[in-house]
């Protein structure tokens, strides 16, 4: 694969899903990194467990390639893919809730942050970061990491969440009072980091199986 054409940002989403319909499945690397922080931000602030997280990206990819051809671009892919990358999450949160009620097991409902903290240089304020995000009811927590952590636009993440535009306003007033106003400033760079070793490591997985 020849690195010179897979190192620039600047090619739009448009442009390489034509490449990739074309038979260019190398290009889709170029999805799979450009999205990878974006949607295991959001996997984490539903199943907060980041292996869960990165199985459903996989699958979200893999969807994604699979249907590639059916989407349409009547919202961004950006918007598509997020959809696809939430309703996994979703299901497979039902399924974890599915096989806990067979379990009758209740250790099991510790909603403590799971995501290992290995790089950065202030552990603990990491963990203290994604704790409070993570303490966030869910149809809050959502909002405020799509669109003060991934900067979507409030149509975007309307889009994206299937509610109303105003409700999107209100949930990320409430969600704002949940946190300490001293958070704020240091979600976009501290928040669900998704390093690069783990970048390289989903690109691998979901092109062996495309």
């Amino acid at each position: 694969m020849d690195p010179t054409i897979l190192t620039t940002e600047e090619i739009p989403d448009a442009a390489l899903i034509g490449k990739i319909l074309s038979g260019e499945k190398k290009f889709f690397e170029l999805i799979i990194r450009r999205y990878n922080q974006r949607l295991y931000r959001i996997g984490m602030s539903i199943l907060h467990d980041d292996t869960e997280v990165e199985d459903a990206m996989q699958v979200a990819y893999i969807n994604a390639y699979e249907h590639l051809e059916q989407f349409e671009n009547r919202s961004s892919f950006s918007t598509w893919i997020t959809r696809i990358l939430l309703n996994e999450c979703l299901a497979q949160k039902k399924r974890r809730q599915r096989r806990r009620t067979e379990k009758e097991d209740p250790s099991q409902n510790d909603i403590s942050m799971k995501t290992p903290v290995n790089v950065l240089v202030n552990k603990e304020l990491q963990s203290v970061l994604e704790e409070a995000v993570g303490q966030l009811p869910e149809k809050y927590r959502l909002v405020f990491v799509l669109r003060e952590i991934e900067e979507m636009s409030v149509r975007e993440t309307s889009e994206t969440l299937n509610i109303e535009e105003p409700n999107v306003k209100v949930r990320l007033n409430r969600a704002k009072t949940m946190l300490r106003s001293q958070l704020q400033g240091y979600m976009k760079d501290q928040v669900y980091s998704f390093h690069l070793s783990r970048c390289d490591r989903m690109v691998e997985r979901v092109l062996a199986l495309i």
